[in-house]
């Protein structure tokens, strides 16, 4: 007998086969303490004093990631406060019109964000009673959270040791633990990584820490490699001074990466 046949879509095409998990990025045990310990450190000395880090309301968390999107902090800072003030619930924010919505959004730019926040408050009025849920499958059932958003929510407000992995710490693991090639064509492999470096019960800190270490060391154009606490075992170090780092992007992030 013949080999049996593979079954078709509609289309007539046989079905691909699924894709194989990226291979883990090998990390030393040594290196990976130490990654863990120093970064701590440096984030309980100069961590930043952000408004959203000083509540765990899924709302208010999820309101600060969408204008984190795309967006520097000192240009989100004034409308987060004007925005909770005028909203300050996920009800009050599904009831306004959006073209008011929009209208308060301005100037944060990429309109299609806060069309995105107000079709989320909807949902969640209806769903869940103005709530998020915690299981990431139900946060990423909402149209505009994505994998990154879900784990910011799920770390920040639901304080789970939950993955992220926004522009900022895809570079700095990227260049610590990895050091050449293109950190986008490995992102799988990186979400891995962001997951297996948590420590236990510290994922807040953690999380935050990487974000303001990737937004004020380890910069993507010009990084403070001589004052980086990793460059003893950062595999990018010493970075090319005036060079363009492979994980660079020429023009605006994606949505869901945030430049913060």
């Amino acid at each position: 007998m013949g080999a049996a046949r593979q079954p078709r879509s509609k289309g007539g095409r046989t079905p691909s086969r699924r894709r194989q998990a990226a291979p883990p990025i090998p990390v030393l045990p040594g290196h990976k303490r130490k990654f863990r310990e120093r970064l701590l450190k440096w984030y309980a000395q100069h961590g930043r004093d952000l408004p959203w880090r000083k509540t765990a309301v899924p709302y208010e968390i999820l309101v600060s990631e969408i204008m984190l999107q795309q967006t520097q902090v000192d240009r989100v800072l004034p409308k987060y406060q004007e925005w909770l003030a005028k909203y300050p619930t996920m009800e009050d924010l599904a009831e306004a019109p959006l073209a008011e919505v929009k209208k308060t959004w301005y100037p944060l730019g990429y309109n299609i964000r806060p069309v995105r926040l107000h079709s989320i408050a909807r949902e969640s009025v209806v769903r869940y009673g103005g709530t998020l849920p915690r299981e990431p499958e139900r946060l990423l059932a909402f149209k505009g959270i994505g994998r990154y958003t879900a784990g910011a929510i799920r770390t920040f407000a639901f304080r789970e040791d939950a993955p992220i992995l926004d522009t900022n710490v895809m570079r700095v693991l990227h260049r610590v633990f990895v050091g050449k090639g293109d950190a986008k064509r490995q992102k799988t492999a990186l979400w891995g990584l962001s997951e297996a470096m948590i420590p236990r019960g510290k994922g807040y800190d953690f999380n935050q820490a990487l974000m303001d270490f990737g937004a004020m060391v380890c910069t993507a154009r010009d990084p403070y490699c001589l004052l980086c606490p990793m460059n003893g075992f950062c595999k990018a170090y010493p970075f090319k001074a005036g060079g363009v780092p492979d994980d660079a992007p020429p023009g605006p992030t994606k949505p869901g990466g945030g430049s913060r």
